[in-house]
Parts: C-alpha cells; sequence; structure tokens
C-alpha cells in the first residue's frame, strides 16, 4: 500500500507543479489535496502497524 501511496504522492507533486507552471490554481490545489491523502494514508498505515506490533508484544505473538 505504501508503494502505491508514493506514487500518489509524486502524481500529487506533477499536478502541483503543472498548476503553478500554467497558473492553474485549482489543478495546483488539487496537487496538494492528493499529496495530503497520500501523506494521511501513510500515517493510517504506520499507525496500524504500530497497534499491531503493540498487541503482538503483549501476546505470544498469533494473538493469544
Amino acid at each position: 500500500m505504501r508503494d502505491k501511496n508514493a506514487v500518489d504522492k509524486a502524481k500529487g507533486k506533477a499536478k502541483e507543479a503543472t498548476g503553478k507552471v500554467t497558473g492553474n490554481r485549482r489543478m495546483e490545489a488539487e496537487g496538494k489535496t492528493d499529496q495530503a491523502k497520500a501523506k494521511a494514508k501513510d500515517a493510517l498505515g504506520a499507525a496500524g502497524d504500530r497497534a499491531k506490533g503493540a498487541k503482538d508484544s503483549m501476546t505470544d505473538g498469533d494473538g493469544h
């Protein structure tokens, strides 16, 4: 999933840059929004990984 988020971030950066160059503020804003969404997904995934690690450390690793 994180690879897809990296691709989404790159697409957002490209869209933002294109918007800046062409003076298209809407495209620039969409690019920034795309990047923010990808970063949020990364953070959510990392939080889930940490929660799973904490759970595993309190059990025998298989949920029991």
